[in-house]
């Protein structure tokens, strides 16, 4: 069987109907502004359970079914991972500008290393770096099992009707012809 090939996440962020603006401010760059076309997405099927979090953050427990009729990005990721990091300022200016809209950002911890296991280390890292949007602690890998994860960072995008989409944050787009 052919393994999936991930799409960039801004195609994907388009094409389940958010408008695509620049990166944040502190990402922009002195070249052509980044330029998005949408693509119709393949089904990968119905999102799997946020059951297995042994404790959430900036939020009560969530469910993929009260979370029913919105966007939802969930994004693994753990704490020492530097691409990881890299993309955070992406994923945070999605949640910030698009949360009246229905989208809702999850990020699901899941350790790499034995001492990012520790829900204290999480949660300090959590705060030391600013993220407000919730956190599921997956530390048994309950949650990236049931999404057949293998990565850090990875995003699923499911939409108001519960199908998924996976990614990586790949080359999402192509640069504007200079002028």
């Amino acid at each position: 069987m052919k393994p999936r090939q991930p799409l960039p996440a801004a195609l994907i962020v388009c094409a389940i109907g958010l408008s695509c603006g620049a990166a944040p401010a502190e990402l922009k760059s002195e070249e052509q502004p980044l330029t998005f076309s949408a693509t119709q997405l393949p089904v990968e099927g119905t999102s799997p359970s946020l059951a297995g979090a042994i404790e959430w953050l900036n939020t009560q427990p969530l469910t993929m079914t009260q979370l029913r009729g919105k966007v939802v990005v969930a994004e693994f990721w753990t704490y020492t991972c530097i691409n990881w990091r890299r993309t955070l300022p992406y994923v945070r200016a999605w949640a910030d500008k698009y949360q009246d809209q229905g989208l809702v950002v999850i990020g699901v911890h899941t350790p790499e290393f034995e001492f990012e296991k520790n829900v204290g280390n999480v949660r300090r890292a959590v705060k030391e770096i600013g993220i407000t949007f919730p956190v599921a602690v997956d530390s048994e890998h309950v949650i990236w099992g049931a999404f057949k994860n293998q990565y850090w960072p990875a995003l699923y995008f499911v939409d108001a009707q519960g199908r998924i989409g996976i990614t990586s944050l790949g080359r999402a787009a192509t640069r504007s012809q200079r002028r």
